[in-house]
């Protein structure tokens, strides 16, 4: 028999997960806005549609379960500010005028938000997995549709923003980023890609 799980407690992950969303576009947004290097645009363009989708996913989650997409907890309250903090540090960053290093500032921002997505994605996952019935069922084809992309985005941009700093202190650095070579899509896979980078200078 499956372990029952605190319904009231996978409700505030399914809330703070579209929360978190929300906040990814907000963030893919105004990383767009002031990426400089024209590989790294194209890739959070596309970071930015999945995130679109994903957030559509996740509301259909919603509409199955029986859930209201408008209704506020304290924890989503504190994601919605976390979000907002990043693209305020975005937007503190471009206005500073120095293009590149705002880009690395959205790097960092993109990748603190991608690691709360990655981590609520990886968290509905293991409750699909280890629940039974309807709601199972949903969370299991959503996490599904999603998780990859998820992968993606943490691992890859975990990637730019390391050879995007290297760059700053004017090391050779490898951009595209290793990850972007191998096409890394498992923890396992960019911690290969990182420390196969000397090869790649």
């Amino acid at each position: 028999m499956k372990p029952k799980y605190d319904e009231n407690q996978l409700n505030e992950l399914l809330y703070q997960a579209l929360e978190t969303e929300r906040g990814g576009i907000k963030v893919y947004t105004a990383a767009v806005a002031c990426a400089v290097n024209d590989d790294l645009r194209k890739e959070w363009k596309e970071y930015l549609e999945e995130t679109r989708t994903h957030e559509r996913v996740l509301t259909h989650v919603f509409e199955q379960l029986g859930l209201d997409v408008e209704a506020r907890t304290p924890g989503r309250d504190v994601v919605a500010h976390q979000g907002a903090s990043l693209v305020a540090a975005i937007e503190q960053a471009v206005a500073a005028g120095d293009p590149a290093a705002a880009q690395l500032v959205a790097a960092e921002c993109v990748v603190l938000a991608e690691t709360k997505d990655h981590l609520n994605w990886s968290l509905i996952g293991h409750v699909a997995e280890r629940a039974s019935g309807a709601t199972a069922k949903v969370l299991k084809q959503a996490y599904e549709a999603v998780e990859s992309d998820e992968d993606h985005h943490l691992y890859h941009t975990q990637g730019w923003t390391r050879e995007l700093w290297i760059e700053s202190l004017g090391l050779p650095a490898v951009l595209p980023p290793p990850e972007e070579i191998k096409h890394v899509e498992t923890a396992i896979g960019a911690s290969r890609a990182e420390q196969a980078r000397e090869t790649m200078l």
